[in-house]
């Protein structure tokens, strides 16, 4: 694996991609720690101390938003007007049919998810500063607080844009990326602040153990989850072409048990922190309930945390996943599954399969990411940094981005990061 990561450095276009993708995370973490003026740290610092949604919400914004810093929105707004195109692209013919179009429909919905980016930031600084000044954190005139929403959506355009230039100039998703580094970084704290925990006696061994061994289990259900698939035996029709004769070799469709990767708890994550945000913006007893409704720890937040998980890894399978395109092409090339005519009955089958695929998986990321949580609660460790979306997340975009420089070095004719003897790939096969 070093020999791999190594001639990785060799190649100049590669090696030129990784280190504009860490020149870009370098800018986002600097941009983290540029504080918004008018607020008071000491007392903001205070209230991130408490725990609960605020650290969920801080997890995203890569510590930024304990800073109020000009990145605090982080990638909140533009994954939510990512999410809004996707779900208008299927009620909405004419978006539908815009992304049929080629290059020049994709240009037209990115464009507009960023309008949307803005809005959603519009709203969400707003929602953050009256919250804030609801508090007495911030202070300041009716101009100030323009200037500091004005900043907020500022910064939250700027780190869109970075995430783009990420996928475009990079390597992996510039948007998972930037929500990765966010969590990484805060490890090293979690980590000291853990030892001190079990310094001052204040956290059993035992229970620390425990914990432990939870996020091995969690790392280890995320690697399969990323990495399982079903194979469905083609087998292909032996025909001559010229004087050659082609066909007859038996193959296989990989159907991967996770095809919406992290994105279901990206989505999931990011919707449900809206309405907090929204409900900051109101000082009353029906704002305050739907705050306490909203905490992570609570049944309804996980009760919809599960169907959104569930309802998205379906919904973006669907998106990116077309079984009359693999239908269409083994026909063309004389493949077929054993037992099942080629066309419609090929294409329902695959669709069958593929729902009972995504459907364990689906189920299988959703407790993976409450468990932690839930034996978090029951420990009761109110101060220990861990939990099942902040894993998931780093393990699903490490892994990504693993393959995307594999791939590389493979088309290199390099030997790839993750050896698979003798052709093995799966982890996970039902």
């Amino acid at each position: 694996m070093l020999d791999s990561f190594r001639d990785s450095f060799k190649m100049p276009d590669l090696k030129r991609r990784i280190f504009f993708t860490l020149a870009a995370l370098f800018v986002y973490r600097v941009g983290a720690h540029v504080p918004t003026p008018g607020v008071d740290a000491a007392a903001l610092g205070r209230l991130f101390e408490q725990g609960g949604l605020l650290g969920f919400l801080d997890m995203f914004a890569g510590g930024a938003l304990s800073r109020f810093s000009i990145f605090a929105l982080g990638v909140t707004p533009y994954i939510n007007s990512s999410i809004v195109m996707q779900l208008l692209a299927v009620v909405v013919p004419s978006i539908e049919k815009l992304q049929k179009e080629g290059e020049e429909g994709r240009k037209k919905i990115v464009q507009w998810t960023r309008y949307g980016t803005i809005a959603f930031a519009l709203i969400q600084a707003v929602g953050m500063t009256g919250w804030l000044s609801g508090l007495g954190i911030y202070q300041g005139n009716f101009l100030d607080m323009i200037l500091v929403v004005l900043t907020l959506t500022t910064g939250a355009v700027a780190v869109m844009w970075l995430g783009e230039i990420m996928t475009d100039h990079g390597i992996g998703n510039g948007t998972s990326l930037l929500i990765f580094a966010g969590i990484v970084v805060r490890i090293p704290e979690a980590v000291m602040r853990t030892g001190s925990l079990v310094r001052l006696g204040e956290m059993n061994v035992l229970v620390l153990l425990l914990a432990i061994a939870i996020m091995l289990a969690v790392v280890a259900g995320c690697v399969m989850l990323q990495e399982g698939q079903r194979r469905l035996p083609v087998q292909y029709a032996k025909r001559m072409v010229g004087n050659r004769m082609y066909g007859g070799q038996s193959s296989f469709i990989p159907l991967r048990v996770n095809t919406a990767g992290v994105i279901p708890i990206i989505f999931a994550s990011s919707i449900l922190l809206f309405p907090y945000t929204i409900a900051g913006m109101f000082h009353n007893s029906v704002a305050m309930a739907i705050q306490q409704a909203m905490s992570p720890s609570s049944p309804i937040y996980i009760v919809l945390y599960i169907a959104m998980i569930i309802f998205f890894s379906y919904f973006y399978t669907a998106v990116v996943f077309k079984p009359e395109d693999i239908s269409s092409n083994m026909k063309k090339n004389g493949g077929f599954i054993m037992g099942i005519r080629p066309g419609k009955p090929t294409t329902d089958y695959i669709e069958k399969v593929m729902g009972r695929i995504t459907l364990g998986g689906s189920i299988g990321l959703a407790i993976i990411a409450i468990v932690p949580t839930l034996m978090t609660n029951l420990m009761h460790i109110n101060t220990f940094y861990f939990g099942g979306t902040a894993v998931i997340i780093v393990v699903g975009v490490a892994l990504d981005t693993v393959h995307q420089i594999e791939g590389q070095l493979l088309m290199r004719h390099y030997e790839g990061i993750l050896k698979r003897r003798g052709g093995k790939g799966s982890l996970l096969k039902l």
